[in-house]
C-alpha cells in the first residue's frame, strides 16, 4: 500500500497544481454567485477524478489476478504508454507558451464563467478531468498504479480517496477560503489567477516531464 501511495503522490500533485482548474475556479469566486459555483464546481472535479480513476483501477486489476506487488507486462505496457503520451502533451505544451512580450492567451469557454451556474459549474470540473489531455492522463496513469498494486479491494478505494483529496486540494483551499473569509481572500487570488495565467505553459511542462519521466522509470523497472 505505501509503495503505491508514494507512486501516486506525484501524479495527484500533477493534477492539483493544473493551472486551468484553479483559474476556473478563483473567477468563479471572484463573481456574484461564485460560492455556489465554486462549490459545485469543487464537486464535479473531484467527482470526476475519483469516478476515472476508479474505473480504470478496475480495468487493470482484474487482469492482474495475483496479489504480488510486482507490476504485470500489461500495466508496465501501459505505463510506458502513459509516460510518453506525457512528454509528448509536455512538449506541445511547451511549443504553444507565449513569446516574450505577448500576453497569455486562455480558454473561450473562461469568458462564461461570470454567468456560470451551479449545475454548469459542476459539469465543468467534470469536464476539465476527462476532456482535457493533461489531466485525462494523469488520472489514467493513476489508475494503473492502482489496478496493478496488488491491493485489496479496501486498499484499492483507499488509494483512490487518498488520490482524490490531494489532486482537489488545490481547488478546495480556496473554495473553502472563500467560504470563510472571502473579503480577505480576494485581493489574493486575483494575484494568484494573473500569475498562473501568465505562467500557465511553464508550469504544465514541467509537471508533464516530471510525471513522464517518473512513469516511464517505473515502467522500466517492471520490465526488468
Amino acid at each position: 500500500m505505501g509503495d503505491v501511495v508514494g507512486s501516486l503522490l506525484p501524479v495527484a500533485l500533477g493534477v492539483a497544481i493544473s493551472p486551468l482548474p484553479i483559474i476556473a475556479v478563483i473567477l468563479m469566486l471572484l463573481t456574484p454567485r461564485g460560492r455556489a459555483a465554486s462549490v459545485a464546481f469543487l464537486l464535479g472535479w473531484g467527482v470526476g477524478i475519483a469516478l476515472l480513476v476508479l474505473a480504470v483501477a478496475l480495468l487493470v486489476d482484474p487482469v492482474d489476478s495475483s496479489t504480488s506487488s510486482d507490476p504485470t507486462t500489461l500495466a508496465s505496457t501501459l505505463k510506458l504508454l502513459l509516460g510518453v503520451v506525457a512528454l509528448c502533451l509536455a512538449l506541445a505544451q511547451w511549443r504553444r507558451r507565449p513569446r516574450p512580450g505577448a500576453d497569455a492567451t486562455l480558454p473561450k469557454w473562461m469568458a462564461a464563467i461570470d454567468t456560470m451556474t451551479a449545475g454548469k459549474a459542476c459539469g465543468l470540473g467534470v469536464a476539465l478531468v476527462v476532456a482535457n489531455p493533461k489531466n485525462l492522463t494523469l488520472c489514467l496513469t493513476a489508475g494503473v498504479i492502482i489496478g496493478s498494486g496488488g491491493l485489496t479491494s479496501g486498499q484499492s478505494f483507499a488509494a483512490v480517496g487518498a488520490f482524490v483529496v490531494i489532486s482537489s486540494c488545490s481547488v478546495a483551499v480556496p473554495t473553502v477560503g472563500n467560504l470563510i473569509a472571502a473579503d480577505r481572500l480576494r485581493g489574493g487570488l486575483d494575484e494568484l489567477r494573473i500569475w498562473l495565467t501568465a505562467h500557465n505553459s511553464a508550469v504544465m511542462t514541467v509537471i508533464l516531464l516530471v510525471i513522464g519521466g517518473h512513469t516511464i522509470g517505473q515502467a522500466v523497472a517492471g520490465f526488468a
